[in-house]
């Protein structure tokens, strides 16, 4: 089957930044001139403070709408709330703290404000309401709220991270797109009633093999604030900015083993300034027109892919993300696999391999923001953990699943191998180790007996046992209950899964 192979180009702008001076209007001029030059099509979002701001809308009013796209950015700002008729809690007119700069700061009738200001101005400047909607990260009402007056095409959130610029979003569906939960916008809905009909892209184009445990050690764990590997331009070593990295991402990311569709997200906000950005993006620019010419990927905008995908997928569609390397080392590999009911990680480090991540998603966890207000500096979405080699190591553990042969050897049997099994099925093959990854479900099979023992050095993001035995595990995270059943193989301890007749096969889809 040909898949197609996706990038985005998204600039968001803002017409402020505090941090430092920066000409903010320069990298909107350069960026629409580089998409000109490689006549690729993208989409720009926009601030309120943009809106309110003719050195951004007389430059991009004159645009063809069929190369360039708008939206809007849901940053808070200044302007924006006292247009609401709202008290701004800011140190600077826009200020990237949780309580003030997004949505969760407010109550859920000043949410509908804010939103009523910012498409109000959109359309008194562009003429119709916007289609497209990003931030950072938002709460599930503003959504709901959005798609059910204004409707929406396609909606995009950061990539995963943990305490990144002070907020987590931790355990979601990596990568790709997914049709979210009306009742927790940052899980896949598990059925049509609590579907909001546009899909959610994740941005940013993380490094599929270090991104997840960027700075995570044996010793001391995780760091409290991740670190960033992904296609922005701004990162030079391993990133965006290095051409190394980038033939390298492309080439994997886009290299057909990823069931539905193969995705990314590239382009910067202005913030950034245009010097930190101009040669990252002239490569990256430069390479999607020659490999579009090439017939590899397409380059489009936001909202084309949000109405292909509405127009493709009634619901969430399983999906692989698979790097048969890593940029620096090719005794790496890593394998993404995540449906409407959960998401896994594969991973094989020079032979060792693991289970390196498992979270399940689950309707009965409410969104933390749907009735509460954020009060502090940083906010948290997580979903529910099984194993967690991110927040899971520390105190001399790597942690994770791993498998070992009955008498305690590690399975040590050479590379991984993806195939695709079609109808959103796929098979991770590791010598005489099969793994098959199914929308609700995993099986695992050997020739010989084997265990798998999910390990755990350090207590962070831990689920509690609230009860076992050998056909079920049940556990709570933050008051929501969760189980994983056992129909092969049979659990010895909370950690610990043995096979039957060679085989393990886990139920995932959501039991309470």
């Amino acid at each position: 089957m040909n898949k197609r192979q996706i990038v985005n180009i998204v600039n968001f702008i803002r017409a402020v930044e505090p941090r430092e001076p920066v000409n903010l209007v320069t990298p909107v001029k350069e960026q629409i001139a580089l998409m000109k030059k490689h006549n690729l099509r993208g989409t720009f979002l926009l601030q309120y403070d943009a809106l309110i701001d003719p050195a951004f809308t007389d430059l991009l009013l004159p645009l063809d709408s069929a190369q360039f796209e708008m939206g809007v950015w849901f940053e808070i700002v200044q302007p924006q709330v006292e247009a609401a008729g709202l008290v701004w809690r800011g140190r600077f007119p826009w200020d990237w703290h949780a309580h003030c700069g997004f949505s969760v700061g407010y109550t859920r009738s000043e949410r509908e404000k804010l939103v009523d200001v910012l498409y109000a101005r959109f359309k008194e400047v562009f003429g119709y309401y916007p289609k497209v909607f990003g931030s950072w990260f938002y709460d599930s009402h503003t959504v709901r709220y959005i798609a059910d007056k204004y409707g929406i095409d396609a909606l995009c959130n950061c990539k995963e991270q943990y305490g990144t610029d002070g907020y987590t979003l931790w355990g979601g569906y990596y990568g790709q797109a997914y049709y979210p939960s009306r009742t927790n916008i940052f899980m896949p809905a598990q059925s049509a009633a609590d579907q909001i009909n546009a899909p959610l892209f994740r941005m940013l184009g993380s490094d599929p093999v270090y991104q997840y445990d960027c700075g995570t050690t044996p010793e001391s764990g995780a760091p409290s604030r991740q670190g960033v590997i992904t296609l922005e331009p701004v990162y030079k070593n391993a990133g965006g900015g290095s051409e190394k990295w980038v033939d390298w991402y492309l080439r994997e990311n886009f290299n057909g083993d990823c069931l539905s569709f193969g995705y990314t997200q590239a382009g910067q906000e202005n913030s950034f300034g245009w010097d930190a950005m101009k040669d990252g993006l002239g490569y990256q620019f430069a390479l999607f027109e020659k490999l579009q010419a090439e017939g590899k990927l397409t380059v489009e905008p936001l909202g084309d892919s949000g109405r292909r995908y509405k127009a493709t997928y009634q619901s969430t569609p399983p999906s692989a993300i698979t790097a048969h390397t890593a940029y620096d080392d090719a005794e790496k590999s890593s394998v993404w696999y995540s449906s409407k009911y959960y998401r896994v990680n594969l991973y094989l480090d020079h032979g060792s391999f693991r289970i390196r991540d498992l979270h399940l998603f689950s309707p009965l966890l409410p969104d933390p923001f749907e009735a509460a207000v954020c009060k502090g500096n940083e906010a948290t979405y997580e979903t529910l953990p099984v194993a967690d080699g991110n927040r899971h190591s520390g105190n001399g553990v790597l942690a994770g699943a791993y498998l070992t042969e009955a008498d305690g050897r590690a399975l040590n049997l050479g590379k991984m191998e993806f195939a695709d099994l079609g109808g959103g099925r796929a098979r991770v093959s590791y010598g005489d180790l099969q793994i098959e990854l199914f929308e609700d479900r995993l099986i695992l099979t050997y020739p010989r007996e084997f265990t798998v023992e999910n390990r755990i050095g350090k207590q962070d993001h831990i689920p509690t046992v609230e009860e076992w035995d050998s056909t079920k595990l049940s556990l709570s995270y933050q008051g929501t209950p969760y189980t994983l059943r056992a129909k092969q193989g049979s659990f010895l301890s909370p950690t610990v899964i043995a096979s039957r007749s060679g085989r393990i096969e886990l139920n995932l889809r959501n039991e309470a």
